[in-house]
């Protein structure tokens, strides 16, 4: 495993993040192996949240009480566990409530990296910066950032946390694939270079799309997926419309991805994987597995590097102006 800088922490990461949703998993013991499987491999970088109505950070919990401190230990907050009106967004109230059902969850004292899950427009940014200043402060919190915030809220999330002297960003999430590079490619990969902010990826396979196994005209292969008809744990209620998203173009690039991997050895999701893991501005990719050997094909990656010519094909290959409409 090679580890990178957390933006400008000093604290070293796992080049690739295990992600802790879950939701194509319903066996507890399974996640417990996922989880125990990735840490065996190196990964010391855990992602969670409410996923599963807290399941995803009890399941994380359990699993690394005992190993607690060899874990960079990732969470989020947006809607918690109560019911509204009052159990939901980024203010002072629900933050101070969030954290602590987090902790419980999670058996620990402290959370590594606390990010705010989505941008509430409703709270005013300071009060939510000031909440988590004194939860960094009290040591519950050792970090904070945030997941799916535009650019020029992240710039203003920085002015008033130098402005008032309170805890700053280190570290945003957000998607990016080979399906979905106008999300930060043109402003959050240049501010975060300016700022020295780390950067976490999420759906890395386009939420299955660059594993290969789906193509255009073909009938999805069966499993507990979004783009076929069985109910899961947690895909019962997100369905895709496979026929929409596998367009030309899509399916073209899966096509690249298969091709260059048939040139290395490799498989359509490592090749997927190796992109991303190429692009130095990134801190890690979140990898979503369902399965100890899931986590195994992702992570053998990490012995192999993406050859520059092959990124220069799936560069030209995925290069668009505009927003795609899969997601």
């Amino acid at each position: 495993m090679h580890y990178r800088p957390l933006g400008n922490t000093g604290v070293k990461v796992s080049e690739l993040c295990l992600g802790t949703a879950f939701r194509g998993q319903d066996d507890e013991q399974t996640c417990i192996r996922v989880i125990d499987r990735a840490l065996d491999l190196g990964c010391n970088f855990i992602d969670s949240a409410f996923y599963g109505q807290g399941r995803s950070e009890t399941v994380v919990g359990k699993t690394i009480k005992d190993k607690r401190e060899d874990v960079f230990l990732c969470t989020k907050i947006f809607g918690t566990r109560h019911p509204e009106p009052n159990n939901s967004g980024l203010t002072r109230l629900n933050l101070i409530r969030g954290v602590e059902d987090s902790l419980t969850r999670l058996q620990t004292d402290h959370i590594d990296l606390y990010l705010l899950h989505s941008f509430d427009p409703n709270t005013p940014l300071e009060e939510t910066l000031r909440a988590l200043d004194d939860m960094v402060r009290s040591g519950k919190i050792r970090y904070i950032g945030c997941s799916n915030f535009s650019a020029w809220k992240i710039i203003e999330a920085l002015w008033q946390s130098d402005k008032r002297n309170l805890a700053r960003f280190v570290c945003i999430q957000n998607q990016y694939n080979l399906l979905n590079r106008w999300e930060i490619e043109p402003d959050l990969m240049p501010l975060c270079g300016e700022h020295d902010i780390g950067i976490m990826t999420y759906s890395p396979l386009a939420i299955g799309l660059l594993t290969g196994k789906f193509r255009r005209g073909q009938t999805p292969p069966p499993g507990n997926t979004p783009w076929n008809k069985e109910e899961g744990h947690g895909f019962s209620a997100h369905k895709y419309d496979l026929e929409t998203a596998m367009t030309e173009r899509v399916d073209q690039i899966v096509q690249t991805l298969a091709d260059v991997g048939a040139r290395h050895g490799r498989t359509p999701a490592q090749v997927a994987i190796a992109w991303i893991l190429d692009h130095t501005e990134i801190t890690a990719p979140i990898l979503g597995a369902d399965l100890p050997e899931q986590v195994d094909e992702a992570f053998e990656v990490v012995q192999w590097r993406l050859p520059a010519d092959e990124r220069q094909t799936l560069d030209e290959a995925s290069l668009v102006k505009t927003p795609d409409t899969w997601a």
